[in-house]
């Protein structure tokens, strides 16, 4: 026994003493104990940190950023504490310090003052890609969401057809608009999220034919029909009454986004996405095993205000639970999370 050792165990109790029968040789044979021990490779930080399978770095982290069209300053959001819907000004401050802590990317999504039924109100969006490109777009990835439903009056991902029901092809020509609309602005990459069959195919020949080819696709492949998304729609201030059960995917099935993944990637997506990502890791890692371009997650609204509002009645941990949630994405295939945790992430693995 080395002396220090020798130091540290002076006048404790023996093993003997505190628990009779549990002393060195009293298990069965070797001696009774393990020659194997995994528990070898957990002894310090340092040694979890050389063995560790996956690795956070907060350039594997996006932060998505809502910006509200005519409000002088940020207004914190209800249900997602420490999340505002911007003002310009607000929105290229909180760029500045997501990009100065090391994230990987910023996802802008616009809330305009007012909405009509085709979504035509996206100014807002467009105008914030412009003031984010000219701050940090040479210093990190700059996307934004191509979808209807900020800006439609019914709230729908679509445009409505006289019954009611989304109309699937009229929407991709709106989409197609959007698209270059967004590329002209200078976004990096375009975030395809209303499951419109078809809407991959569309836009890439849309922006190329708009000399945009090298405006990156990001497919919101694997996009469910969750209950997670109500803090979301309280951010954009949706119009949406019943839900998106046509286009979005089914929570029972997994199959289903393989082959949705799979058409997308052949229709052109350079990355693809699922979304939640708690709920569907199985599917993430299904999907991140079948192809071969970047697979993202989106740790929704929803996973983020259960940890928020479990930290605040002291329930959990809110650090240990915020970064074992983002790791658990990235071991189940995730190339990267989109989290509105990012910037603070990045702090933390800085």
């Amino acid at each position: 026994m080395s002396g220090t050792l020798r130091r540290a165990t002076a006048g404790a109790p023996s093993l003997e003493k505190l628990c009779p029968g549990l002393s060195p040789g009293s298990g069965g044979g070797g001696g009774g104990f393990p020659s194997v021990r995994p528990r070898r490779l957990r002894q310090s930080p340092a040694m979890r940190r050389l063995v560790s399978e996956v690795r956070l770095n907060p350039a594997d982290l996006v932060l998505p950023l809502f910006v509200k069209e005519d409000i002088p300053e940020a207004r914190p959001i209800r249900s997602m504490p420490g999340v505002y819907q911007h003002s310009r000004d607000s929105l290229r401050r909180a760029a500045h310090e997501a990009v100065a802590a090391g994230v990987g990317g910023l996802m802008l999504f616009g809330v305009p003052t007012e909405r009509d039924h085709c979504g035509t109100t996206d100014a807002v969006l467009n105008d914030s890609i412009a003031d984010v490109i000219a701050e940090v777009g040479k210093d990190t990835v700059v996307m934004s969401d191509l979808c209807l439903d900020e800006f439609t009056d019914h709230g729908h991902c679509g445009i409505l057809a006289a019954d009611g029901s989304v109309d699937n092809d009229a929407t991709l020509l709106r989409y197609a608009e959007m698209a270059v609309a967004q590329a002209d602005a200078g976004a990096h990459v375009l975030g395809l999220s209303g499951m419109m069959d078809g809407q991959v195919g569309v836009v890439r020949a849309a922006l190329d034919a708009a000399g945009h080819t090298n405006t990156v696709i990001l497919a919101y492949a694997a996009k469910y029909a969750s209950g997670f998304y109500g803090p979301f729609r309280e951010a954009v201030e949706s119009q949406l009454q019943g839900d998106r059960r046509t286009y979005q995917q089914d929570p029972a099935n997994a199959a289903e986004a393989l082959r949705e993944v799979a058409l997308d990637v052949a229709e052109g997506a350079d990355i693809i996405m699922v979304k939640p990502a708690l709920p569907y890791l199985d599917v993430l890692r299904q999907v991140a095993d079948a192809v071969d371009v970047p697979v993202a997650a989106y740790q929704v609204s929803g996973e983020y205000a259960m940890v928020e509002a479990a930290a605040a009645n002291g329930w959990i941990n809110r650090e240990q639970v915020m970064m074992e949630t983002l790791i658990g994405a990235r071991r189940a295939g995730a190339d990267f999370v989109l989290t509105y945790w990012a910037t603070e992430a990045a702090g933390y693995l800085d």
